[in-house]
């Protein structure tokens, strides 16, 4: 299971969306990270997080690090969603406020 990248015209300019894989663990993060640093390059990044059931660590630690990267260039990271397993990931090690992930939606 790889991600996948499309890119959108936007008012304001490009934007970038990157899906996440189902599984996002170490072993996926080369292809998660080359999507992400191609986002940096536009105004704007749409993250799609809806489809992850296992991520680990290291693919929350890329994430944290995208945000803050965009942020600092001024850029807009919109989640398009977020899965439960993320969430509880983020929240687990501390990096909601960091990942600025949307609140969650009652089911």
């Amino acid at each position: 299971m790889g991600s996948s990248k499309a890119k959108s015209a936007t008012a304001s300019g490009a934007t970038t969306r990157v899906v996440l894989p189902a599984d996002c663990r170490i072993a996926d993060l080369p292809g998660v990270k080359s999507e992400l640093q191609a986002a940096l390059i536009t105004p704007a990044a749409e993250l799609d997080a809806s489809a992850v059931e296992r991520i680990d660590t290291a693919a929350l630690q890329l994430l944290a690090v995208f945000c803050r990267e965009a942020g600092a260039k001024g850029h807009t990271v919109t989640w398009l969603g977020a899965s439960t397993v993320l969430r509880d990931a983020a929240a687990l090690l501390g990096l909601t406020q960091t990942l600025e992930l949307p609140a969650a939606t009652p089911a």
